[in-house]
């Protein structure tokens, strides 16, 4: 799942326009992960032997990652399969027109998690208060504003629901080859638990809420080995790979 009004904005940080900042969750906005390292790392991994099942949570139009995903499937000789969550109306309409035609690539208007699994107002002002994190360039109020219009959303849409345990089983996954975590900026833990095992793990803004402690809790995990990390590419992302 992708609401991006407040990634995007953590991503711009000091050259953002107010107006930028106050988008709406429907509004198109340009790609991000495209052309730097990150890209080139996720082309790689949908390349990979032995990938089949790919998913990314939070597509937007599918012109940043999810064509990295793509370049990189059409380079693997058994085509994978890439599952793409989106739950803005909008961008979800405008990755079905870039992306729809291909048969590998399969376009979800879907919350990757319900609401009831975002975090609460006083969960993210006790991580804002004691974590050092890029989310401390906004006042506190206004990121406590951007998790309720989060949460607003999907309730005045209906679209509140377990979109990666739905997608699991209407293909029969039982653990995805390798997952894209970049929705929600409130949503990347339960996220996490929802794709744990997977072989490769890429996580967008780690030096946010969004993935500050998925990055931890895999560094930790004995079981995952971490590829790549770099702190200072917008927010900071990290890629992990499950050890045989």
């Amino acid at each position: 799942m992708i609401l991006n009004r407040l990634a995007e904005a953590l991503r711009r940080r000091s050259d953002a326009e107010p107006e930028r900042v106050g988008t709406t969750l429907d509004e198109l906005i340009p790609p991000e992960i495209t052309n730097d390292p990150f890209a080139e790392i996720i082309e790689t991994i949908a390349a990979s032997e032995g990938v089949r099942e790919i998913l990314e949570i939070g597509s937007s139009t599918g012109e940043g990652s999810t064509a990295a995903w793509v370049r990189g499937a059409l380079r693997n000789p058994e085509r994978p399969r890439l599952h793409c969550i989106e739950v803005s109306e909008a961008r979800h309409a405008a990755l079905v027109e870039r992306w729809g035609e291909n048969d590998f690539v399969v376009c979800h208007h879907l919350s990757s998690v319900p609401v009831e699994r975002f975090p609460t107002a006083d969960e993210i002002e006790r991580f804002y208060n004691t974590e050092p994190t890029n989310l401390r360039e906004f006042p506190l109020d206004a990121v406590i504003s951007w998790l309720k219009q989060d949460v607003d959303y999907l309730r005045e849409h209906s679209l509140s629901s377990d979109g990666i345990a739905e997608v699991k089983r209407q293909y029969g996954i039982d653990v995805f080859d390798a997952v894209l975590i970049d929705g929600s900026e409130f949503t990347g833990l339960a996220e996490l638990d929802e794709v744990y095992g997977a072989r490769f793990i890429l996580l967008d803004d780690t030096e946010t809420y969004k993935n500050w402690h998925g990055s931890r809790r895999l560094r930790d995990d004995h079981s995952y080995r971490l590829v790549h990390a770099d702190s200072a590419v917008r927010n900071g992302f990290a890629v992990f790979e499950r050890l045989p």
